[in-house]
């Protein structure tokens, strides 16, 4: 049985949807309203906001966005909120308060990254050619979100397992930074390898709305020049290389084991988003 995605549909957004109903190796689902995946919340109307936190129980935002973001940006309009925590954690290593020049004055972090945009400028002959490239730099490009800040992606997904009610992960587009981190959790609680793929693909069919309403944002204008739907598109093969490259370390939480993550924590998160009759312990390796 296909998986359809539970498309949140609310004033503001366009890319917010609930994980839950992902189907686990063991036989079981993911739990509703525990795990909500979104674009940048900055447009949230009051209306939209009170939806998230009186009607779906949101206590806390886990904010991948950068410093320069949010300098540029402002924090959003959860953050008013007195029940609901914010949680930032950014996934650029150069992305700091710590500097002279101040953080709503500098580049966007990838925008000084060499690497970026040679697959999307790209145009090889052949069509297969350039979605392996594709596929291939933003595999690549998300595995450097884990080489460069492991300390945030363990504190993210800890922020997901300690929440009180709902936890609503967030980033500019909801598709790259929040893929990766929402991936890394459906892996660690036993969501099968290929309905994290088809989440992480599902946003493609929104990617058209989530560049027209950044491109209206002076954050992300000038960097969304040029750049097209396909460019920007996220491919189940992209996920696919990621999964495979994390299999290739041990999986997922062998691979948070490593950077300090432990078994508690993934109790904890298992019991998150899990049924009660889910495994939670007997799966986890000891600390």
């Amino acid at each position: 049985m296909t998986h359809r995605p539970g498309w949140i549909e609310l004033d503001g957004v366009d890319n917010m949807r609930d994980v839950g109903g992902l189907p686990t190796s063991g036989g079981g689902t993911v739990v509703s309203g525990r795990l909500i995946r979104s674009d940048n919340l900055q447009e949230l109307p009051p209306a939209s906001v009170r939806h998230l936190v009186d009607d779906l129980g949101v206590t806390d935002v886990v904010d991948l966005r950068t410093v320069v973001e949010v300098a540029k940006e402002g924090d959003g309009p959860m953050v008013t909120e007195p029940g609901v925590r914010i949680h930032h954690h950014t996934l650029y290593t150069e992305d700091t308060a710590e500097t002279g020049i101040p953080a709503g004055e500098r580049k966007l972090p990838w925008e000084s990254d060499r690497n970026l945009g040679t697959a999307a400028e790209a145009t090889p002959r052949r069509e297969d050619r350039r979605e392996e490239r594709h596929d291939a730099y933003w595999s690549t490009h998300y595995l450097g979100y884990l080489d460069r800040r492991p300390d945030s992606v363990v504190a993210a997904l800890r922020a997901i397992g300690g929440a009180d009610g709902a936890v609503l992960v967030h980033c500019a587009a909801g598709k790259d930074r929040t893929g990766t981190v929402i991936g890394l959790a459906l892996l660690v609680v036993g969501v099968t390898p290929e309905a994290v793929v088809a989440d992480f693909a599902a946003s493609a069919e929104r990617v058209p709305r989530i560049l027209e309403r950044l491109a209206r944002h002076p954050a992300y204008a000038a960097n969304l020049e040029g750049k097209t739907v396909a460019q920007q598109e996220p491919r189940a093969e992209t996920m696919r290389l990621l999964v495979d490259a994390l299999e290739r370390e041990g999986g997922a939480e062998a691979w948070l084991l490593r950077q300090g993550w432990t078994a508690e924590d993934t109790r904890r998160l298992r019991a998150k988003l899990l049924e009660p009759t889910e495994p939670t312990d007997s799966q986890s390796p000891p600390a």
